[in-house]
């Protein structure tokens, strides 16, 4: 039997979700258009529903009640009664039981069944007839959390800008094949908290580790009808909820450890964020939460058929941001991520669909102008991934100050490089020049052009080098989806290969590319598993493959080819570190002389001579040299020099004028050489002495301290 009315009291409107105050739990929930919202009550095994208790109170289209001597650990779910009138937008259907959109914590998993969903299912597609069955032996539920945790010294690392280094993730493919840790910890915050694994981080000379949503998901029934999982997590189910599978013990506080123990090693974390859709789908998904509270205010529906949903992200559904409360809960959702687990920024996937408006997308949106007034989040380290499939959605540099953005002309242009395309050199200028072209706009700096030659999102580096087409065969689509250009070749033979003369040209473009990355202006991003080899067997879309395609296979990190990647990435990240002028916080452009003769930066052939515009272009001009100065970490000046030759044989490049005391830091054709002084010739006026560069290497040079005083 429910228990007696006055058991719910009237409560507040604020704060939205459940909320314990140490006599009771305030519940508030935000709807427009409901009649009315019922509070259910559930047995500790989240199997029965032990009460049903309509809100008494709503306030500014908040249905609240307050409910004496209930603790953390009860667990709930709402119930929402209103018109279903699908035609107008409206689905309620009160026999659908929906997680709390504030919720901070699931019970259970959702197990699919047709009774999800508020139409019937059966029906000619396009019929959305109301669906009498319960749903509640089928979902997952909300728990009434307390937050409280012990910090103790805990401080966020604050690294700035120009000195990181960021590491992406996925937090299970992360550690699930660490043999090294409890069976029980693989593939969880446990993991990622083990001293063994932030080592790890810390010899590559990550400051950052970027993970793939955490934030509860949902295992798409398409995916699971064919076998597969929602690998990626791309999928929200809870905003405020961590992914349960993701905690060893259950706990949410093992995140906080995770995280203070990364902001201890000096290491920061930035969730990847999903608040551009839901895993509720487009007109014939399921009704789990948002979509039956108020489908009219959390979605984007076309004016002229609200039975369907406005589809910028390729998802089914487009979430409402420009709804002041749909706006407010991805808002509280971020601070509370900030605040209960101290996370130091974040990435916002299809940023561009976040930042729309009705009149298309604005930089000036309430989304963008919410974040950057807020004294919490605007502090954090924020990123967009800056494109969605929506009309006018590629706006790579165009999101305004505050915010850096995933550069994919990075990606493609290191790569087309590497590869061997004709007339690159310009296009990579601009790259390694931090994409001033795209950011230098409205006071940015260079490091709001993150960096990438690999991401999650298609091929990693071992794949890239290793296989010109995609193998998706694994996705169940015929291997159609994922990029059909990937700007990568195998070298000669498709896939594995015994050949040692492939081998050997692979792992030297690895090395190329890399220190390609860690020289370049902006803030590179690593994708993990790219330090020690790990390939996805060509798979360039493994978004459904939760299994060893996607895991890392950590005997790869101790294999001699993965030892040797893995410590001269670690060089390079160190020389980043070491050296301010490959990091440069300001855009250049050679109008400063930080030395007598010597502009801020400055461009070369491999003869020594500045480029012509008739070398700029030329098609076949497969060399560079860049050389900056500036101020050295330790007092006065310093000069790098970076040599990339990406044809097919090895050439000699004479160094620039003036000669300097110049030291070979790194050779990517040379990875165990030592730093090397080359010696100063005995004509200082011809410049440096001759240095032949293997086919497709790098090299970086550097002369430091240097007093600023006129050069002889």
């Amino acid at each position: 039997m429910p228990p007696p009315p006055d058991w719910l009291l009237p409560g507040r409107p604020d704060p939205l979700g459940a909320h314990w105050d140490g006599l009771g739990v305030n519940f508030a929930v935000f709807s427009a258009h409901a009649d009315q919202v019922d509070l259910c009550l559930f047995d500790a095994a989240g199997r029965r529903e032990t009460a049903r208790l309509p809100l008494p109170e709503c306030t500014d289209e908040v249905f609240h009640g307050y409910l004496p001597e209930a603790r953390p650990g009860l667990i709930y779910g709402y119930r929402a009664h209103g018109p279903y009138q699908p035609e107008r937008g409206h689905r309620f259907n009160p026999n659908k039981l929906l997680l709390d959109p504030y919720g901070r914590k699931l019970h259970g998993t959702l197990r699919w069944s047709d009774a999800l969903f508020g139409h019937r299912l059966g029906a000619p597609r396009g019929d959305l007839s109301f669906d009498r069955r319960d749903s509640a032996a089928a979902m997952p539920k909300s728990v009434v959390v307390d937050d409280a945790f012990n910090w103790g010294d805990d401080r966020a690392p604050m690294v700035p800008w120009d000195r990181m280094v960021i590491y992406e993730a996925h937090l299970r493919g992360l550690t699930i094949r660490r043999e090294d840790l409890a069976p029980r910890e693989r593939g969880t915050f446990a993991a990622l908290a083990d001293p063994r694994v932030i080592e790890h981080l810390l010899k590559l000379g990550v400051t950052a580790v970027e993970l793939l949503p955490v934030q509860a998901f949902c295992q798409d029934r398409f995916l699971v009808q064919k076998r597969l999982r929602n690998y990626w997590g791309y999928s929200p189910l809870a905003y405020f909820a961590p992914e349960p599978a993701y905690l060893s013990s259950g706990a949410q506080d093992e995140i906080r450890v995770a995280i203070r123990r990364l902001h201890a090693a000096g290491i920061e974390v930035i969730l990847d964020v999903v608040y551009n859709h839901t895993c509720e789908g487009g007109a014939m998904g399921p009704t789990l939460s948002w979509r039956g509270l108020d489908n009219a205010s959390y979605y984007r529906l076309p004016a002229e058929d609200p039975r369907h949903f406005i589809d910028e992200t390729g998802c089914g559904n487009t979430v409402n941001l420009s709804h002041p409360r749909v706006l407010q809960m991805v808002m509280d959702s971020l601070r509370h991520w900030a605040t209960a687990y101290r996370v130091d920024g974040f990435r916002f996937d299809l940023c561009s669909t976040l930042g729309r408006e009705a009149q298309g997308f604005d930089p000036g949106s309430g989304f963008f102008d919410a974040i950057r007034q807020d004294p919490l989040l605007s502090r954090l380290k924020l990123i967009a991934e800056p494109w969605d499939i929506g009309p006018g959605g590629y706006r790579l540099g165009q999101h305004p100050p505050g915010f850096s953005e995933w550069n994919d002309r990075f990606r493609d242009g290191v790569r087309r490089f590497w590869r061997g395309d004709d007339a690159m050199r310009a296009d990579l200028a601009a790259r390694l020049a931090g994409s001033g072209d795209l950011f230098e706009r409205r006071r940015r700096r260079p490091w709001a052009s993150v960096n990438f030659v690999a991401a999650h999102d298609g091929f990693t580096l071992e794949d890239l080098v290793s296989h010109t087409q995609r193998h998706n065969a694994a996705n169940g689509e015929e291997n159609r989806d994922g990029h059909g250009e990937n700007f990568s070749t195998n070298w000669g033979e498709e896939g594995p290969t015994a050949d040692p003369q492939i081998r050997a040209t692979r792992d030297r473009v690895k090395r190329a590319m890399m220190m390609t990355l860690l020289a370049a202006h902006g803030t590179p991003m690593l994708l993990g598993g790219d330090e020690f080899g790990r390939s996805q067997r060509g798979n360039n879309n493994a978004y459904c493959q939760d299994n060893d395609i996607s895991w890392l296979d950590w005997s790869l990190a101790g294999s001699e080819a993965g030892i040797a990647l893995s410590h001269f990435i670690g060089r390079a990240a160190m020389l980043r570190r070491r050296h301010p002028t490959l990091r440069s916080a300001a855009f250049l452009h050679g109008r400063t002389r930080p030395l007598p003769g010597i502009p801020d930066i400055a461009w070369f052939d491999a003869d020594g001579h500045p480029l012509t515009p008739e070398a700029w272009n030329a098609p076949q001009g497969r060399t560079l040299a860049l050389r900056r100065a500036g101020p050295a970490e330790e007092g006065g000046a310093e000069v790098t020099l970076l040599l990339l030759n990406a044809s097919a044989v090895p050439v000699d490049f004479l160094l620039p004028p003036p000669a300097l005391p110049w030291v070979l830091l790194l050779d990517s054709a040379a990875p165990e050489a030592p730093e090397t002084p080359l010696g100063v010739p005995p004509d200082a006026a011809l410049g440096g002495p001759l240095l032949t560069l293997a086919a497709r290497s790098a090299c970086l040079l550097a002369a430091w301290p240097i007093a600023q005083d006129p050069l002889p």
